[in-house]
């Protein structure tokens, strides 16, 4: 690839080393080091003049640091005379800061991408943002890369009777990603929905232990799938209509049973007594605060000590279930889901996939731990430990460097990258 130079930030080095193999070229020499103020220091080592240059910086767990590095690396591309710069940004950071959740909050992803612009990046390159319309924070073009072709090339070798399985969405808000997968594996979908106001309302009413536990009975209830044949002889797909419902208390990030649990009238009061004060900002109004999006990973330690009612909208017995979300970040909700999904739905195995494992503090051996959960499938979109891996034995990454490096390719030579997109959906 003549004119394009390719620079590798610190941040994730082994992905670009690889995104450089696949593309047949050394990485760009740079020299990138600190202080000893913490300052951050970039020293481009080859002339940049009127080339195509692509940075490739991903998030990790130092992130502010090598936000700072990825921008002072543009910045002095810019400075190089650089005729083209693209930030590849395979897991862009702050993206679940993207939009205000609470007043007199900041839109952090927003605020970054001005600063990539204003570096001076003329192209974005990453892969499944948070949020799609994050590309609406940008002024220059960005192209947002699908990992879910590739997690489901690996759910048809891997999961065993996969075309009976059931991707399973573990908060409303990602239901159109869930819906995606499912429509590219031609499998059926479930949704799980967690919600701490619902519970306060049911039990205050049902204060009786032996009434709860006949509300919770007619709350679990299970309908036969309706099926429906397609309309033309030809139509292979049906269309299947679950109407079943399964529901269940969480408590400390785990599903709890009534049997089991000698302080309920306790545990209710003083669920009760805590979550009064929150009722005006809880409201069911429209316009009200309520974020079912991110309403079980931005919880503070306060709200997971709360009881909550966790419902599955689905059926799921006796088959094998697929957690999906764009990433992992804490195990709290994943553990519950798999939890709920195999003690009170009946299924079969729980298989957690996502495209960046952050895998934030002791999320990976939380989710080890657990019984329920029989693999983690992440992509290696975010730096994970050589030990990490070698030590788990139920985490999968996926290599996602091909996908990168053939982007680079098309976008160097002017090739449509939607083309890639529709090779990759046919896998």
């Amino acid at each position: 690839m003549r004119k394009c130079k390719v620079f590798v930030g610190n941040s994730h080095p082994e992905l670009g080393a690889q995104v450089c193999e696949k593309l047949g070229i050394e990485p760009a020499p740079c020299v990138l080091k600190k202080f000893a103020n913490g300052e951050t220091s970039v020293q481009i080592g080859v002339s940049v003049r009127d080339e195509d240059v692509y940075v490739i910086q991903s998030g990790s767990p130092t992130v502010n640091d090598h936000i700072m590095e990825l921008l002072i690396l543009v910045s002095a591309c810019r400075g190089g005379s650089a005729k083209k710069i693209t930030a590849v940004i395979p897991q862009f950071p702050y993206s679940k800061q993207c939009k205000m959740k609470k007043h007199r909050g900041a839109i952090t992803a927003r605020m970054l991408a001005n600063l990539l612009i204003m570096a001076g990046a003329d192209h974005v390159v990453s892969m499944d943002l948070h949020a799609s319309q994050m590309q609406g924070f940008f002024s220059k073009p960005v192209d947002n890369l699908y990992g879910g072709p590739s997690l489901a090339k690996w759910i048809r070798e891997n999961v065993e009777d996969y075309e009976d399985a059931v991707v399973v969405s573990k908060n409303p808000g990602g239901t159109k990603r869930v819906t995606a997968l499912a429509d590219a594996l031609k499998i059926n979908f479930a949704m799980i929905h967690t919600d701490r106001r619902r519970s306060k309302d049911l039990y205050s009413q049902n204060k009786d232990i032996k009434q709860l536990r006949l509300r919770k009975q007619s709350l679990l209830r299970k309908n036969r799938p309706i099926v429906r044949q397609g309309d033309g002889p030809d139509e292979e797909e049906n269309i299947i209509l679950t109407n079943g419902i399964q529901t269940a208390r969480i408590r400390n990030g785990h599903v709890i049973d009534d049997e089991d649990d000698e302080d309920d009238e306790e545990a209710l009061s003083s669920d009760l007594s805590e979550t009064s004060s929150m009722a005006a900002s809880d409201s069911y109004a429209l316009g009200g605060t309520y974020d079912a999006t991110d309403s079980d990973d931005d919880e503070e330690l306060l709200e997971q000590q709360q009881e909550k009612l966790i419902t599955l909208v689905g059926n799921v017995h006796g088959r094998s279930a697929i957690i999906l979300d764009d990433m992992i970040d804490r195990p709290g909700s994943f553990v519950s889901a798999a939890e709920h999904l195999v003690q009170n739905c009946g299924a079969k195995r729980v298989y957690v996939v996502a495209t960046h494992g952050i895998f934030t503090g002791d999320c990976l051996e939380q989710l080890e731990e657990s019984d329920v959960i029989h693999k983690i499938i992440v992509t290696n979109t975010y730096p994970i430990t050589r030990e990490r891996l070698q030590q788990s034995k139920k985490l999968v990454a996926i290599d996602v460097s091909t996908i990168f490096a053939e982007t680079i390719r098309r976008d160097h030579y002017g090739e449509s990258i939607s083309v890639l997109f529709d090779s990759l959906a046919s896998l």
